[in-house]
């Protein structure tokens, strides 16, 4: 069930039997010369719906644009500041938890995001601890690659050049959902370099191309099936064991 291709009575009724949604959140940055810009918010999203064929489970509208600084020197890159992005974050919560959702699940699809989304979380709390009361709900954060035996999987497809950004795992799951928008490229070298990441300019000059350390001619729609079909198991069984957490006594 989709947040936004349902009514407001629609949501009521669902959260008689639910108070738990999931959140796909992403960024909007470039992938290397195959890389739709869309990949990293298109991989949670594309899960989350996979997901929603064999189980009730509650998509929110996809947060699509995060935290990706680093890829402004790279044409169709849309970053907000960490700051923004932690605001943003908290009044999606504060929006979900007044209609009486308690546990948010966002499920991520940029590592750029992490650190930001943390900190979105420890505000909203802090506001419930300097206040003296309880929260009301439960933040999770799940990257889609971590979910269970995800990595792994992606290990054994990719035993080499995988990388760290415009990896094949994340280009094979565009490709098995968009097979007309399937890009080809001569990589060179076939394993892009590694190294830190910091500024725009200063990640353009390393990483000409926008590869990090991968070679998304490895990708395949195969690949990108069993990645998806594997991942969305896994999401329920994650929602399912948050939905049934429980708070302390």
């Amino acid at each position: 069930m989709q947040l936004h291709m349902s009514t407001w009575a629609e949501i009521e009724s669902f959260l008689q039997r639910s108070r738990t949604i999931v959140v796909p959140i992403g960024s909007n940055e470039q992938h290397g010369p195959t890389g739709l810009l869309g990949t990293d918010w298109l991989c949670p999203e594309i899960i989350a719906r996979e997901a929603e064929k064999s189980a009730d489970i509650l998509i929110a509208p996809t947060f699509n644009i995060g935290m990706a600084q680093h890829h402004l020197a790279f044409a169709g890159t849309i970053s907000l500041r960490p700051s923004t992005f932690i605001a943003a974050i908290g009044d999606w919560v504060r929006s979900l938890a007044l209609h009486g959702f308690e546990k948010i699940l966002f499920l991520n699809g940029h590592g750029g995001n992490v650190a930001s989304i943390e900190a979105a979380f420890s505000e909203l709390y802090a506001e419930a601890s300097f206040a003296r009361r309880p929260a009301g709900f439960a933040l999770k954060l799940a990257n889609w690659w971590d979910l269970e035996g995800v990595g792994e999987l992606a290990r054994d497809q990719f035993p080499t050049g995988h990388g760290a950004h415009a990896t094949p795992s994340e280009i094979a799951i565009t490709q098995w959902a968009f097979p007309e928008s399937v890009k080809t490229a001569d990589y060179a070298p076939p394993i892009a370099p590694s190294g830190p990441i910091r500024d725009a300019l200063d990640f353009r000059a390393r990483f000409p191309d926008g590869r990090l350390g991968s070679n998304p001619g490895l990708a395949t729609r195969e690949r990108g099936r069993a990645l998806v079909e594997l991942a969305a198991q896994s999401l329920a069984r994650e929602l399912a064991a948050f939905s049934q957490e429980q708070p302390p006594a």
